[in-house]
């Protein structure tokens, strides 16, 4: 899994709440292994029936087409539970997605592929994207070592994520290999508790 510990690029506003799995990749990203779903992020927003682009939508236009981050609506990602939505985000080149609240198993799938569910309180949320707004270059840094965001204007926002989460995608490790780091605890658990109850495990 790819590593994210600092990540500095354009932030691109798409300030929708209840924004779907369906909306981020549409039924058309999953009928072939070898489709482009970076291409097809927001497919259905992004082109026209005909494939040619949607001047307006945010991520078409510059400099949003060079977007690594998404300030987006309350409950991201909400819908069916489609790992590829984070696929695809990630394909395009995104890196975090910032919300007020994400959807649970969005949240979860986003952690194990590397792309950071960053959440905000509904105020700062607001100060950010209005910041991005008005801002010549929208450009944001994402300080996972420090949690710290940096919005286009230099003011540092705080914001938390869980010690174990943020140990992983500093290091870029899937969660079986989260796991496994603990095998000597898992291994040492173990050994005490077959001394306490011998009836749980079976010997082979």
């Amino acid at each position: 899994m790819e590593t994210f510990t600092i990540v500095t690029g354009i932030a691109a506003p798409l300030l929708l709440p209840n924004i779907n799995t369906d909306a981020i990749t549409p039924m058309i990203a999953g009928r072939s292994l070898s489709a482009d779903i970076g291409k097809l992020l927001f497919a259905n927003w992004r082109y026209h029936p005909d494939g040619s682009e949607i001047a307006d939508f945010v991520l078409n236009q510059p400099p949003y087409r060079e977007a690594k981050v998404l300030i987006a609506g309350a409950n991201f990602g909400c819908g069916s539970s489609r790992e590829r939505a984070v696929w695809a985000l990630m394909r395009f080149g995104i890196r975090c997605v910032i919300a007020p609240s994400f959807a649970d198993i969005f949240y979860d799938n986003a952690f194990q592929n590397g792309l950071l569910p960053l959440v905000l309180s509904v105020a700062e949320h607001a100060a950010l994207a209005d910041a991005v707004a008005q801002a010549r270059e929208p450009v944001v840094t994402v300080d996972l070592d420090l949690c710290r965001l940096t919005d286009p204007n230099g003011r540092a926002i705080a914001f938390t994520v869980p010690a174990e989460r943020r140990v992983a995608l500093g290091e870029g490790l899937e969660e079986i290999q989260v796991i496994l780091r603990m095998e000597d605890d898992i291994d040492a658990f173990q050994a005490r508790d077959r001394g306490v109850r011998p009836w749980v495990y079976l010997n082979r």
